[in-house]
């Protein structure tokens, strides 16, 4: 007689459980991440907010005008050269502890640049922001990837430290503007003061201590090669923004900083315990993310220049009127930080980064329909879209460099994130702005740069996503 088994009773879609809704920000959660993004935002916010009160600083310090570029340069030198190191010493010896240093020592030497009495005291107090900055800006990653795990709240938290990290260098822009009409240039500086003390006032009562739970000697001859290259390399492309590819000092300082970085890969190679990793930059997640990363920041930050060039040179635009440009382009920066972590959570970070780098390629190519007397409408729709996407890639290859890094190497892992970031910010006007000098005029220089920055994002974008196809 046959066994009848009886059929078991169809489940109902009513019957399946729901899909766990994305954990929320606890109330401490919140603390940590406005702390870390206030100071990203006013590490940002330094990079653009004196750009437009350098005429009246100039005037008032008596600079020259490469004493005015020098304003700039003193601040990217030590904050792109020393990101590495800081950042390799905050795993070691303690986030919090560098983080809290670095902001006593930015809110001093801001402090500093706000009393300035002469231009030695002036660009002291900005090489030494910068230097508080390299202190910040890694170990501020490092704490906010370790403190939200891998995930959504990570994922969450990242697409709001990008949103406010863009924001912040538009705002300054804005900021600047205002404040050196209203009350002088020097509230540019009294402005990051107290922004500083506000934040170091604030972090010791919600940040917790970390670091790696094993403590190797530091790798002095690789950070010694490494800090030393990025500061040569540095100079040499700050310098030829000003003097050009022709000055002895330049040339010199360029091939020091070619060897030095050759260097520190050899010196890498036989560390017993590196200041970097070869294996993570032999990542292709790491290798890919940070060019992607380089690709954007490089080239957003060259076209905010040179928009800025032609708004006010050609269009005659007043330095408000251009401010309010860019103020458009930041509220498009915060729609899409609104957004992107979702997208990511969608279509994953890899390839939210590339289609984010080929849009924005797409975008500012757009640009090239600007014209001689007219363009202010396209330029603020075209560079506020393109921001939009510039913004997504910030997130993306943040997520997509640090993703699956143990705890004990996110500081080196960040650390290597925001030497792109800084890195970016501070190559990409002096090579494209080189370029432009060889036009016969303002407007074919504005062209030719707008035409390589759109191939470089959308060719980048390409590289970027063939690499990651391929990727584990």
């Amino acid at each position: 007689m046959p066994i009848e088994t009886p059929t078991p009773a169809p489940v109902s879609a009513a019957a399946t459980p729901p899909a766990p809704a994305p954990p929320a920000l606890s109330g401490r959660d919140r603390l940590v991440l406005f702390v870390l993004c206030a100071a990203q935002f006013m590490v940002a916010l330094d990079f653009s907010v004196l750009n437009v009160a350098l005429p009246v600083l100039g005037e008032d310090l008596v600079l020259s005008r490469s004493g005015l570029q020098w304003a700039v340069t003193a601040f990217a030198l030590p904050s792109g050269g020393f990101l590495l190191l800081f950042g390799r010493i905050a795993d070691l010896y303690g986030r919090r502890r560098l983080f809290l240093t670095g902001l006593a020592v930015f809110g001093a030497s801001s402090l500093l640049a706000t009393l300035a009495w002469d231009p030695a005291s002036f660009l002291a107090g900005r090489a030494l922001q910068g230097l508080g900055a390299a202190a910040i800006v890694p170990t501020g990653m490092s704490l906010l990837t370790t403190t939200f795990p891998e995930g959504p709240l990570r994922d969450r938290a990242l697409g709001i430290s990008g949103t406010l990290l863009s924001l912040g260098f538009t705002v300054g822009m804005v900021a600047g503007g205002v404040l050196t009409d209203t009350l002088g240039w020097r509230s540019t500086m009294g402005l990051l003061t107290g922004a500083a003390v506000i934040v170091f006032v604030l972090a010791p009562k919600v940040l917790g201590e970390s670091r790696t739970p094993d403590r190797p000697e530091l790798d002095v001859p690789g950070a010694v090669t490494v800090t030393g290259g990025l500061l040569a390399l540095i100079y040499s492309l700050s310098t030829a923004a000003e003097r050009g590819f022709g000055g002895v000092d330049v040339l010199v300082t360029l091939v020091l900083g070619v060897v030095l970085l050759t260097a520190f890969v050899v010196v890498e190679s036989r560390s017993a315990a590196p200041l970097v990793s070869l294996p993570m930059l032999r990542r292709r997640t790491v290798a890919f993310g940070n060019l992607g990363g380089l690709a954007t920041f490089s080239m957003m930050s060259t076209i905010v220049f040179v928009l800025t060039l032609y708004l006010q040179d050609l269009l005659e635009l007043s330095a408000l009127g251009t401010g309010l440009v860019f103020g458009v382009q930041g509220l498009a920066s915060v729609a899409a930080g609104v957004y992107a972590p979702g997208i990511v959570g969608r279509i994953g970070a890899r390839r939210t980064l590339v289609l984010s780098l080929i849009g924005q390629g797409v975008f500012t190519g757009s640009l090239l329909g600007l014209g001689e007397d007219s363009g202010v409408w396209l330029a603020t729709v075209a560079v506020s879209a393109a921001s939009a996407f510039h913004l997504g890639a910030i997130i993306a290859y943040g997520l997509t460099v640090t993703s699956g890094v143990p705890n004990e190497e996110q500081g080196l892992a960040t650390g290597l994130v925001t030497t792109t970031q800084q890195v970016g910010i501070t190559v990409g006007i002096p090579l494209l702005g080189v370029l432009s000098t060889t036009q016969s005029s303002l407007f074919e220089g504005v062209r030719l740069v707008v035409a390589v920055a759109a191939v470089v994002l959308v060719v980048s974008g390409l590289a970027v996503g063939a690499g990651l196809r391929r990727a584990r």
